[in-house]
């Protein structure tokens, strides 16, 4: 069974930045399309980054301009830059393929302070 551990998020000042990082427990990272949500409070789980397996990336339009995605296929992980933070990037971020097909793992906090 896969495993994805999710880990480098923190509390920071609006205007901050964070690297995420997401390692998998078997090869998946170089043939799958991958991908990073995030879920805040109340609300429902979000796409937020993609990557293809040919490494063409997507954004939603919050993040577009401050936020990078990248993957390591040789150590197979999955990073996410996050550079000029706000508040409203506060939640746990996950990532998992895109489309989801493997169990979500236990993210990690984000939390920016205002």
């Amino acid at each position: 069974q896969v495993q994805l551990v999710e880990s480098g998020g923190g509390l920071v000042q609006a205007g901050g930045s964070l690297r995420l990082s997401c390692a998998a427990s078997r090869i998946i990272i170089s043939v799958n399309a991958m991908a990073w949500y995030r879920q805040a409070p109340g609300k429902q789980r979000e796409l937020v980054a993609s990557i293809t397996t040919l490494g063409t990336m997507h954004y939603t339009n919050s993040v577009k301009g401050r936020f990078t995605i990248s993957r390591d296929n040789a150590k197979n992980t999955v990073y996410l830059q996050m550079n000029s933070l706000k508040p409203e990037d506060t939640a746990v971020y996950y990532c998992n393929t895109l489309p989801d097909r493997i169990n979500w793992g236990q993210g990690t906090q984000v939390t920016i302070s205002s």
